[in-house]
Order: structure tokens, then C-alpha cells, then sequence
């Protein structure tokens, strides 16, 4: 940071116009970033470009001024700078978490992977996990594209013909369900990262590019006990989500433009807004009037109140349900919201082992929307969430590329105490008059 400040101050005079202009840049850059996020139509164009112009604007400035090289070299010592602080704030438990060790068992002898040909735009075809799976040994089910499979009927059934694990190459929803038929029979649950996200693969560690490594735990494998969540009775890995979250998954267009949708609604919530709201209880704790409620299996490390879901979870055995609630009354809050992100007073970030969610109007019985692992569903309230400690066991590769570590927030004052530690009070020394003292 200091040579940040060094760069700006050798700039001959220019040091304050990189600062003011800088500044200026920034506040126009967010006021458009703003705009494109909470309107529609041409304003949400106008924010958009405002947005792209305000940076080069700024840029242009420091050039015409002769100060652009200062400028990069300030701007490339503070990006150092915040590196380093944020290298300095992790903790040696979060290096840890970055791959999770479990108990080495012997190869299955009878392993059932079930396999969505449509899942990630073809991965289970592109990547001929097929294959690679029945020459380790799986006997592998092929879902029909054309029909709707009755998924958790057909792993029940691979169960009572023998099966000793149960697989999925699949998205999210899928894996759920088949997790919770390996939970029942306490057999031992593969996942293939063959899904278009995959969010439990990345929080268990497993390779996203390249789903045919996780059936190397066929022949190489290590097991870890996990949390299994259950809504309604119904199972999940990842998330829950209600409220304005719930909205976007429920639209048909969702699948097709996951990105648009969401920008579709994000108006509505951010000017505090329409729709419905949502009360629930936190374990004994209420949360009145909400727009949007993400519940997950294990709390996620760094929490996106403007997203359903960012960074990962380090843990997945911690016992405990995630709760994230967003209630925004005006334009106000919602830029606090943008500002201030986990500080902000319209966002609640919460862990519980038991949450309940009604819709505000029409009280016990009625019907609101949820989406369960990206999958649609509509539920009669109230809605009950809980988490099974350590339900399922997974198999996973041995070789495996772990996950990757979300950023800590930036404590400025634990990096003060961090920089600058207090030193111990040394022995206490007598005066020269105190003959107690000799």
C-alpha cells in the first residue's frame, strides 16, 4: 500500500488528478452497474453503457494527462498489496479444508452408476464415461431422453438386485436423489461431475473438467461421510431456495438463459419490491417479510445476496444448515445491500439446524414456489428444512484436485493486529529507589 501511495506521489503533480479522476471513474462506473442491475429497458441500456464508459474515460484522462504509467503501477501495487493481505488472513484450518482426507476402503464389487445422456450439454457421451465406467467393473443405466425417469425406483431397484454403491452422472437434482436412496441402504454414493454446475462435486473436491476422473475412485478411492439435508422430506446436496430465488427457477426460460432470467427479476427485488414476501424461523430465531431465502446443506463461506449461490461451502460435515435471507424496502437498502454485502441490515446470514418458511399471505396451507438443487417445485406451507449429520458416504478418487479457496473478507483491523502485534510486557524492573528492588 505504501508503494501504491509512492507511485501516485512521484507522478509530478498528477498524483491528485489519478486520485480525484480515479474516484470520480469509480462512482460513475457504480452508479451504472446500478442501473443495469435494478431497471429495465433504456435505462438498464444507459447503466450498461455508462459502465463500460466511465473506466475508459478515466483511462483516457490518464493518458492525456501523462500519468498513465504511474497510474497502472499504483493501481498493479494496491492489487499486490490486497493479495498479500488476503494471503496473510487465511487460516491454517481453510488450507486444510481445500482437500479433505478420508478413509481408504477396497474397490466396490458391484457398483451401479445411473447416467442422464442430456446432462451438461452431452458430457456423459463426450467424455465416453460409459465405457470408462463398465471397464471398472459398473454395470451402468442409461436414462431415456425422451421419457421421465422414475430415478430414485430405478437405484431402489439396483439395491435389491445386489448393488454395493450407487452412482449418478448427472446434475445436482439428480444426485440428490439417488443420495438419498444410498443413505437408506448406508451404501456408499459415487458422484460424476457430468452436470452443467456440479456444486457438490466442486465442494467435495472432485475434477469439474474432466467428470471421467471421479470414476477413478472405482479403483482408487477414499470415503467421507457427509450431511445430507432434507426439505419437505424430500433430500438435497446443495440448496433450497424460496422467495424471489425460487421465481427464477420456476420460469420455463430458466434452462435455456440461466444468466437473462435472473436479470429479468433482479429489478423487482432491488427496489424493494414486488411480489410476494416470506416468513420463516431460524431455529428460535424469526425472519419477517423476506424476499428471498437460500437454504443450504452447510453454510457457504462467501454469501451473494444479489445470487443464489457463490464461493463454496469448506465443509460438508459441519452439522449445520446456511441461511441467507434478503429483505430490501427501498432503493436505499438495496444499495446499502450493494455497498456493504454480508453488513448490510437488509441481509441475514445465519447457520440453524432447522428452518421453517411460510409465504406471508394466506398463512398455513399455502402454496409457494421452491427450487430444490436448480429443480423446480410448488410446496404447501410451512416448508420444514433439516440436515441428517454425516448420512452419506461418498466414494471419491484418491487423486483428486480439491477445492479451490474462496478469498477471506479483508479484516482490516485482525491485519492491523497482523502487521503491527502487540509485544509482551516484559519482567517488571524496580526502581533505583525501591531497595526491594536489589
Amino acid at each position: 500500500m505504501a508503494g501504491a501511495a509512492a507511485a501516485l506521489l512521484t507522478a509530478l503533480g498528477g498524483g491528485l488528478l489519478i486520485l480525484l479522476s480515479g474516484i470520480a471513474g469509480l462512482a460513475a462506473t457504480a452508479v451504472g452497474v446500478w442501473w443495469f442491475l435494478a431497471h429495465r429497458g433504456p435505462l438498464r441500456v444507459s447503466g450498461a453503457l455508462l459502465a463500460v464508459a466511465a473506466p475508459l474515460t478515466t483511462l483516457g484522462l490518464y493518458v492525456v494527462g501523462g500519468v498513465w504509467v504511474n497510474a497502472l503501477v499504483a493501481l498493479g501495487l494496491w492489487g499486490l498489496a490486497l493479495s498479500c493481505a488476503r494471503s496473510a488472513l487465511r487460516r491454517p484450518e481453510e488450507e486444510r479444508a481445500a482437500l479433505t482426507r478420508g478413509e481408504r476402503v477396497p474397490p466396490p464389487r458391484r457398483p451401479v452408476l445411473i447416467m442422464n445422456p442430456k446432462s451438461g450439454g452431452g458430457k456423459v457421451e463426450r467424455f465416453g464415461l460409459v465405457a470408462r465406467a463398465e471397464a471398472l467393473g459398473a454395470r451402468v443405466i442409461l436414462l431415456d431422453p425422451s421419457a421421465q425417469a422414475d430415478v430414485a425406483g430405478l437405484a431402489r431397484k439396483a439395491v435389491a438386485e445386489g448393488a454395493d454403491l450407487l452412482g449418478v452422472a448427472g446434475g445436482d437434482g439428480t444426485q440428490a436423489l439417488v443420495a438419498e436412496v444410498a443413505a437408506e441402504h448406508d451404501l456408499p454414493f459415487l458422484v460424476v461431475s457430468a452436470g452443467t454446475r456440479n456444486h457438490f462435486a466442486l465442494d467435495l473436491g472432485l475434477d469439474r473438467t474432466d467428470p471421467s476422473r471421479c470414476l477413478d475412485a472405482l479403483s482408487d478411492g477414499e470415503e467421507l461421510r457427509v450431511d445430507l439435508g432434507s426439505v419437505a422430506g424430500r433430500p438435497f446436496v446443495n440448496t433450497v431456495s424460496f422467495g424471489v430465488y425460487a421465481d427464477v427457477v420456476q420460469r420455463p426460460e430458466y434452462r435455456d438463459d440461466k444468466a437473462g432470467t435472473a436479470l429479468d427479476v433482479l429489478p423487482d427485488l432491488l427496489q424493494g419490491g414486488e411480489g410476494d414476501r416470506l416468513d420463516a424461523t431460524v431455529d428460535a430465531v424469526p425472519l419477517t417479510g423476506q424476499q428471498a431465502l437460500l437454504v443450504s446443506n452447510n453454510p457457504y463461506a462467501a454469501p451473494d445476496p444479489l445470487g443464489a449461490v457463490a464461493g463454496r461451502r469448506t465443509r460438508l460435515d459441519g452439522g449445520e444448515l446456511g441461511v441467507i435471507g434478503v429483505r430490501v424496502d427501498g432503493a436505499a437498502q438495496a444499495a446499502e445491500l450493494a455497498v456493504l454485502g454480508t453488513q448490510a441490515t437488509g441481509l441475514n446470514v445465519l447457520t440453524a439446524r432447522r428452518v421453517e418458511v411460510g409465504g406471508s399471505p394466506g398463512g398455513a396451507g399455502a402454496v409457494i414456489s421452491v427450487a430444490v438443487d436448480g429443480e423446480a417445485l410448488t410446496l404447501p406451507t410451512p416448508v420444514v428444512c433439516t440436515l441428517r449429520p454425516g448420512a452419506l458416504r461418498v466414494l471419491v478418487p484418491r487423486d483428486r484436485p480439491g477445492s479451490p479457496l474462496p478469498p477471506p473478507p479483508l479484516d482490516w483491523r485482525r491485519l492491523t493486529r497482523l502487521a503491527f502485534p502487540e509485544q509482551p510486557a516484559g519482567p517488571a524492573r524496580g526502581n533505583w529507589w525501591d531497595s526491594s528492588a536489589s
